[in-house]
């Protein structure tokens, strides 16, 4: 077994006590492998591993691995922030978004999204901690965001995507975690059919799943520590 394999089987092992102890079920949450800054040499090891959820946050890097590794079935995901001039990339190559924030990234991204391929599956990402150097709608204008993207045509709204300020406290990380599924139950009871709680990283996963996520996305914990590289385009 290699590392990236071995290193994957503990983190599985990790979510599943993770979620024995919340009382869920471990087929709950999925496992979303965080593969950017890492060789499609390491992603194609992934996948032998088992992995078939790859998420990257770099257009230009994550479109060249996808022409790497074409020949295998892998579900692709963008979590990184969107400008407008990488909306009809993102449209046109990966299966999920994460990082939908604003209604004019979402109108470009419905619009864009070829007419061959599926709706493309998006989550808003919430600031949910306030701060000015992340992306993410406020948590006050969630809401509304919400009921506009649920009503764009070549998308399908799924649920809802945070990255909290860091914190090695279990209390302070499941505060935050908190915070995103209520906001999370509050969407429902208006109606809106949310299914996925994409929250959770290699350091904070288990309070992740103590507080409700279904997709947790985990880098470190299966590939290493990153080396990162400036994207020049």
């Amino acid at each position: 077994m290699t590392t990236i394999a071995s290193n994957l089987q503990a983190v599985r092992d990790a979510m599943a006590v993770a979620a024995a102890e919340a009382e869920r079920a471990p087929d709950d949450v999925n496992l979303l492998a965080v593969s950017k800054s890492f060789a499609p040499e390491a992603i194609r090891e992934a996948y032998e591993g088992g992995q078939t959820r790859f998420a990257e946050s770099y257009l230009q890097e994550a479109l060249h691995k996808i022409a790497a590794l074409h020949d295998l079935p892998i579900e692709w995901h963008f979590i990184g922030p969107i400008q407008g001039n990488k909306t009809r990339a993102i449209a046109e190559h990966f299966a999920w978004v994460h990082s939908v924030d604003r209604l004019k990234i979402a109108e470009r991204l419905s619009a864009q999204r070829p007419a061959h391929l599926p709706p493309l599956q998006a989550c808003l990402q919430v600031n949910i901690s306030n701060e000015a150097s992340k992306s993410g709608i406020p948590h006050d204008a969630a809401a509304q965001l919400a009921k506009a993207v649920a009503l764009l045509p070549r998308l399908r709204l799924r649920g809802l995507m945070a990255i909290p300020a860091p914190s090695d406290e279990v209390a302070v990380q499941r505060e935050a975690f908190a915070r995103l599924r209520e906001l999370f139950e509050q969407l429902n009871r208006q109606g809106m059919q949310l299914d996925t709680l994409s929250m959770g990283m290699s350091h904070d996963f288990a309070a992740a799943i103590a507080e409700g996520a279904t997709m947790v996305r985990i880098g470190t914990a299966i590939f290493g520590n990153r080396i990162y590289q400036k994207e020049t385009t």
